[in-house]
């Protein structure tokens, strides 16, 4: 390919509205363009790169057994209406009405599509276990679209479906598709990405990992342990702290003027954050039903916790005249009937706090739960922080950091097949529901994170085993009848050997072409100049700057085609 022949443009400035690295040098280097909001057309260079990824997925997926298939992007509303789906999805489930006014979906994950493919086709024991795959676009109506290819609405997605005859044996496939994505991210070059317990959200089921990349511009904030090998998602990550030492006194009732907020508190009565019990209000969105839940007053509360706990939806609670709740002053006792209350678990063993007294400009101090309020049930509904104690080793080692998720994998169970009828005849005759598991990574949404990962200020660094070529050759002077013939027999040379090679013969400065280069992010640029070719050389350097050769002409194809083979092996890969 040559670079003047490459439908794609670059630009010098970075284009409005860019919020991170990745989308700025993806923008600029003609990668994608956006059609609307979330929604982008991908260049040829881009197809390159998601298809050689899409390769490594390909063999990593075969490699355990997997059978891709097809599922469509359009379905009846019917598949979801019977896992029940339809209605508990909200509204970035893209729905609508076909010509006869069927109710229809965009599929935007596809497991309804998976339970129906196998239902009446494998419905004997004898056939299972399988895993079943696609490669597939999806749309989901995401409300926060950002980062270029990070957060998207219409996206490119590898996902797999394994269906199982025992719980131990989804485990034990679990497992190997747990090592199969270790695989694709090493393969990929970001053997930085790092499998964290987390949440499972809509999917459903007990069990399940998100695959993260660290970074500071990440949008998930991710747990960690500094001396053990704990990691987690904010969301699944128990906030486990040591209780604050207070001694058990008598309860006061003060007059607390003005003070709305903990930190208000704080400065009026002279104590720790640590020292107060804090109200965080909401209201379940069926009911409207008012839910307070009492937490330390310096954490935070993590809603999907919460909504895990109540098994509801929810939302801020709106605090009005008629609902008895007086914002600011809101404790455990004197609360008004019908409200829910949720303690939690780091007020636990605590003998003393400052907390609301449920009447305005009036708080408690010396408060202690089990002497105010009987018995309670204390529950896990807050963020883990920094310096908290690590939930495998006991030590207060915790610290978070942040992460773009660029895969994820759970333990379904038998959410689907029970719902939607799925069954089997086993050995003994009757009908069993199997029991599956749920593999998905976002293609488009892996290249962006790479990118993230591997760059500098004037563009990616792709790694050999998806950049869009292996090697570019910059013809400066390409009008020189020297360097144009060097040039042609070496792009001859490596194209009949398998390398992919990208060739700049273009009439212009060569801090045009570098420039341009910088944003291929070629993992090898062979720079054919008048001045090297006097000398009998060939300029051979790799673009993250870890090697820079200057070899004779004749010994200058044998070199690069070494240097691609010996990359690609690095990472699993081969011409």
């Amino acid at each position: 390919m040559k670079v003047r022949n490459l439908v794609s443009k670059r630009y010098k400035e970075t284009p409005a509205d860019c919020q991170i690295a990745s989308q700025a040098l993806m923008m600029r280097g003609g990668y994608i363009k956006p059609v609307g909001n979330g929604i982008f057309t991908l260049f040829p260079i881009t197809s390159r790169i998601t298809n050689k990824i899409e390769k490594i997925m390909r063999e990593e997926m075969d490699r355990i057994g997997g059978q891709e298939v097809q599922f469509p992007v359009a379905m009846p509303a019917t598949l979801w209406k019977e896992s029940g789906r339809f209605d508990s999805i909200g509204s970035e489930l893209l729905r609508f009405k076909d010509r006869s006014g069927a109710d229809m979906v965009l599929g935007m994950t596809h497991e309804e599509a998976a339970t129906h493919f196998v239902r009446d086709v494998m419905d004997s024991y004898t056939q299972y276990p399988f895993m079943i795959y696609q490669i597939q676009t999806k749309f989901r109506d995401e409300p926060r679209c950002r980062g270029g290819l990070i957060r998207v609405r219409e996206f490119r997605m590898k996902d797999g479906y394994s269906f199982h005859t025992s719980q131990e044996d989804l485990e034990r496939y679990y497992m190997e598709c747990y090592e199969a994505y270790n695989r694709i991210y090493a393969r990929c070059g970001v053997p930085e990405v790092v499998a964290v317990a987390s949440d499972s959200g809509m999917m459903g089921g007990k069990v399940s990992h998100e695959y993260m990349l660290l970074t500071p511009v990440g949008e998930d904030t991710i747990v960690l342990c500094r001396d053990c090998d704990y990691r987690a998602n904010m969301e699944a990550a128990p906030c486990i702290v040591e209780a604050y030492p207070g001694e058990l006194k008598e309860l006061e009732k003060i007059a607390t003027p003005g003070v709305k907020t903990i930190d208000e508190l704080c400065e009026f009565i002279h104590i720790d954050p640590k020292a107060t019990c804090k109200a965080v209000v909401y209201q379940e969105n069926l009911t409207d039903q008012f839910v307070v839940v009492f937490v330390r007053g310096d954490l935070d509360i993590s809603e999907t916790k919460l909504r895990n706990y109540l098994k509801a939806e929810i939302h801020p609670g709106e605090i009005t005249e008629d609902c008895a709740l007086h914002a600011g002053s809101i404790g455990p006792k004197g609360l008004p009937e019908g409200v829910k209350v949720v303690y939690d678990k780091s007020l636990e063993g605590v003998n003393w706090f400052a907390t609301g007294a449920n009447e305005d400009g009036m708080h408690y101090v010396g408060f202690n739960i089990p002497r105010e309020m009987g018995e309670v049930e204390y529950v896990d509904v807050a963020k883990a922080v920094d310096g908290g104690i690590c939930p495998v080793c006991g030590k207060p080692s915790v610290y978070t950091s942040r992460g773009i998720e660029v895969g994820n994998i759970f333990q379904l169970g038998k959410k689907y097949s029970e719902s939607m009828n799925l069954t089997y005849v086993d050995a003994d005759g009757s009908l069993k529901n199997p029991i599956m598991g749920c593999y998905g990574i976002g293609v488009g949404r892996l290249a962006a994170a790479v990118c993230e990962a591997h760059r500098d200020d004037y563009g990616p660094i792709w790694p050999i085993s998806i950049a869009p070529w292996h090697v570019e050759i910059c013809s400066l002077r390409a009008d020189n009848e020297e360097v144009a013939a060097t040039s042609q027999k070496l792009y001859d040379e490596l194209t009949a050997r398998g390398v992919e090679v990208l060739w700049d013969d273009r009439s212009v400065s060569a801090g045009v072409m570098f420039s341009d280069a910088d944003l291929f992010g070629v993992p090898l640029r062979v720079v054919v100049s008048p001045k090297g070719l006097k000398n009998g050389t060939i300029e051979i350097s790799a673009r993250d700057k870890s090697m820079q050769e200057k070899k004779p002409i004749a010994e200058a194809a044998d070199f690069i085609y070494n240097c691609v083979v010996e990359e690609l092996k690095k990472l699993d890969c081969r011409l």
